[in-house]
């Protein structure tokens, strides 16, 4: 009888490691290799082409970490993930809950609200570049705008300092507004209208109905909103790329950790070891980062 039940046994885990090993090799090849080779080339100085490496110990990933640079770019890149977030946020939870309603017609703005999750980042920043180049830009160009903000046109948003990062920061927020206003309005489907119908009857606002009833059933859906917009905010890159290139410099207002680590005219650009030290970096702040908010998040969150 146990040589019965070892039997079964060894059928189910071979079954099992048979169903899991198309998954465990691509998350392998895909996944875990990248970042083993990221953290052992992160240690390496090496030429542009990944070539003649020379090991610098682990110590590189503390005096990148601390280096003025890095911190100049995390510091931009904070600034940008607090304008962004926040924004994108309000916005996509405001329109959800505007297009929550049970009346002709809002099939249509549903549809132009969550179109933008369909626009690529190249295309949403050449759109923003269109509407903020100083010269030929559309919003530069239209004269009560103009009026009522100079510096559109002189010296540019985008070649400003005080508003670059802002303006890019704008561009993103509205690449992104899609995703959040379909998950936010696919959660608002799932809480009861009794419960709504119920705090009316008892004389509950619109507004105590919203924040009493609506807010804590979307706690879930929000949470994992903010997680993604953050990490999409650290990530940023595209928009950064097009539509200022790091700059305006000297003072490199846009220039986030990606961009830092990747772009052209980075001073990481010629060093494949350091590049990847920042990349690996960006990894662990951004797992702490997560494990953070959902700790600090995650106890006011009923995930039942």
């Amino acid at each position: 009888m146990s040589g019965t039940r070892r039997s079964w046994k060894w059928r189910e885990l071979s079954l099992a490691a048979a169903m899991l090993a198309p998954s465990a090799l691509i998350l392998s090849v895909f996944i875990v290799y990248p970042l083993a080779r990221a953290v052992w080339l992160g240690q390496q100085r090496c030429d542009a082409f990944g070539n003649r490496c020379t090991s610098n110990g682990f110590d590189q990933y503390l005096d990148l970490f601390w280096s003025t640079e890095f911190q100049g770019a995390l510091w931009v890149t904070v600034k940008f993930a607090l304008i962004s977030v926040p924004l994108g946020l309000v916005l996509g939870v405001g329109l959800a809950v505007l297009a929550d309603k049970y009346l002709s017609g809002l099939g249509i703005f549903r549809t132009v609200f969550s179109s933008t999750i369909a626009t690529s980042v190249a295309v949403a920043s050449l759109m923003w570049l269109f509407l903020l180049q100083p010269s030929v830009g559309a919003l530069a160009n239209v004269e009560w705008f103009n009026s009522l903000f100079p510096s559109v046109r002189d010296p540019g948003w985008l070649r400003d300092s005080g508003t670059a990062l802002t303006s890019v920061a704008l561009s993103s927020v509205w690449a992104g507004l899609g995703f959040t206003f379909i998950l936010v309005t696919a959660s608002l489907q799932s809480v009861p209208r009794e419960l709504h119908e119920a705090a009316a009857v008892d004389g509950a606002t619109g507004t105590i109905r919203f924040w009493r009833i609506t807010v804590p059933m979307l706690a879930p859906t929000l949470l994992f909103v903010i997680i993604v917009l953050t990490t999409r905010a650290f990530q940023t890159f595209g928009e950064v790329d097009l539509l200022t290139n790091g700059g305006p410099r000297p003072q490199n207002s846009t220039t986030t950790v990606t961009y830092f680590v990747y772009g052209e005219s980075s001073v990481l650009s010629s060093d494949a070891g350091l590049q990847a030290g920042g990349a690996v970096l960006l990894f662990v702040i951004l797992l702490v980062l997560s494990a953070l908010q959902l700790r600090g998040l995650g106890r006011r969150v009923d995930f039942a």
